[in-house]
């Protein structure tokens, strides 16, 4: 039996077999559509996701709030090369600046100590040197060395005497002596709450120091019962710092995420994590522990600086109604990442960096003109940079009608409505020379809670890292005031620690 393999063409069909194929191909041109309007979606859906996972990719300092250490993870790319030309001033060169004062170990006229030295030995030709004629000093030589430490014990017997009156005086223990029989003295307590609080030293670690170092083996108890210790015997002071921060012109406020206490996260919260906030100005640093709540922010000092210029990032809190009537400047540095941001959101635009240029040069003009002395900024010169923000403002509105559905789109948007809305607190700063452009003061008070967390990583207590921010808020304030801060430490384990004074009233 032969079978007939050929298929006839559409010429050689009935009309009937012409309808089947047709209702036969219209179903799968249906079947393709469907499969292709899903493949269509799907590459859309992965291509959102690619553009987010670039976008999330070319975060790095200059246009984020990622920090420097992060710019050279794996999988970074480098940052762009930023431009070296800034119409508001010339570029500042790395390393030391001219006409800068230089430093070096200068000759000192008055040594602590004079030794002289002689040659030793015997001569080539036999004879003793000791006998030798001295000819005078032929090079001299000054040496910076500190004594070597080693732990010292003192005791210290206090006596009673008795009055011709008959009433018994007996002598008080030396400043800083704790109850007991024993006990270690102010200078070693000072060095090592230092350690762990300024150099964020781990108490075992602080204990292996001081002992290869002065010879004193302290329990890891006792150095880190010191912090405790020390911030508890300063309690009056951070209130003090507290209510001098409120009398400031203007303050430097900021935020960030502090790892400490359980590792579970609590109830409704994704990270278990705290925040840390500061309020600073150039002489006062103030430190609180919390969350970035309105709880927090009502509790912390920001709502008592209602006489002040409050610094910030433009996070949301700053502007509640709860915390009153503020008066704003909004961080230049940080408008300053987002425009560099939006010029990488959108690379053909001139606005981003036309206003980020103009910004620069006013704070530039501004710098001038408080190192000068000078009232104000030239009118010509501010007048020329405030337009050149403004008209690069208003072209980057016409070019973003909208949000946007780009990563980065709606960011740029939202910062043009801030330029739009709010320019008397993004420019407070040209007018009134006593206000900061940057709440960099904040970030460099910051700055130490960052590093301790590299080193150290998830501190356990709460409690005792509130005490570690008292001392911290206590030191970098005695230190802003030129004081040592071994020193103020001790002062504070002695019972007399150091009080910043009042302003005068006016």
């Amino acid at each position: 039996m032969r079978f007939d393999l050929r298929v006839s063409g559409p010429e050689e069909m009935s009309r009937d077999e012409l309808i089947v194929v047709v209702r036969r191909q219209a179903g799968q041109i249906t079947a393709m559509a469907g499969q292709l309007s899903e493949l269509m979606e799907t590459n859309e859906a992965l291509a959102g996701k690619l553009a987010r996972l670039e976008h999330l990719l070319s975060r790095n300092s200059g246009n984020s709030s990622n920090p420097p250490s992060k710019d050279d993870d794996p999988g970074k790319p480098a940052p762009p090369e930023k431009n070296k030309r800034h119409k508001g001033g010339p570029q500042r060169a790395r390393g030391k600046q001219p006409g800068a004062a230089g430093t070096h170990l200068a000759w000192t006229e008055n040594p602590d100590d004079r030794r002289d030295r002689f040659p030793q030995g015997r001569c080539d030709c036999g004879d003793d040197l000791d006998g030798a004629r001295d000819l005078g000093i032929v090079d001299r030589y000054q040496q910076h060395e500190i004594p070597q430490v080693a732990v010292k014990v003192t005791q210290y017997d206090q006596h009673q005497v008795e009055c011709g009156c008959g009433k018994v005086h007996t002598a008080q223990r030396p400043d800083g002596a704790r109850c007991g029989p024993v006990g270690y003295g102010p200078h070693l307590a000072a060095f090592a709450v230092y350690l762990m609080v300024v150099h964020f030293i781990p108490a075992h670690r602080v204990v292996a120091l001081l002992e290869s170092l002065t010879g004193a083996a302290p329990s890891v108890g006792f150095v880190h019962g010191m912090i405790n210790r020390a911030a508890g015997l300063r309690t009056g002071v951070d209130q003090r710092i507290r209510t001098l921060i409120t009398r400031g012109y203007a303050v430097c406020c900021d935020e960030t995420p502090l790892r400490v206490g359980p590792q579970q996260p609590p109830a409704g919260k994704k990270k278990a994590e705290r925040y840390l906030l500061v309020a600073c100005t150039e002489l006062y640093t103030h430190y609180l522990i919390g969350d970035r709540s309105m709880d927090t922010f009502t509790a912390f000092v920001v709502k008592d600086l209602t006489n002040s210029v409050i610094v910030h990032d433009r996070y949301q809190n700053y502007d509640s109604a709860q915390l009153g009537t503020l008066v704003h400047q909004l961080c230049c540095a940080h408008l300053l990442r987002d425009l560099d941001d939006a010029a990488q959101v959108y690379p053909d635009a001139v606005w981003p960096t036309q206003i980020a240029d103009a910004l620069r040069g006013l704070i530039h003009q501004a710098n001038l003109a408080r190192e000068q002395g000078l009232p104000a900024i030239a009118a010509d010169i501010r007048d020329a940079l405030l337009t050149r923000i403004r008209n690069g403002m208003l072209v980057g509105l016409s070019d973003t009608t909208s949000a946007g559905t780009r990563p980065g789109q709606r960011k740029a948007r939202l910062l043009l409505e801030v330029l739009r809305d709010r320019p008397d607190d993004v420019l407070r700063f040209v007018h009134d020379l006593k206000v900061p452009p940057t709440s960099n003061q904040a970030e460099r008070d910051l700055r130490p809670s960052k590093i301790q967390q590299k080193i150290s990583g998830r501190l356990t207590s709460v409690d005792r890292t509130r005490d570690r921010y008292t001392i911290l808020g206590y030191l970098s304030t005695a230190a802003k005031h030129g004081l040592d801060k071994i020193t103020a430490l001790r002062d504070a384990l002695t019972g007399q620690p150091w009080m910043p004074a009042l302003p005068a009233p006016t």
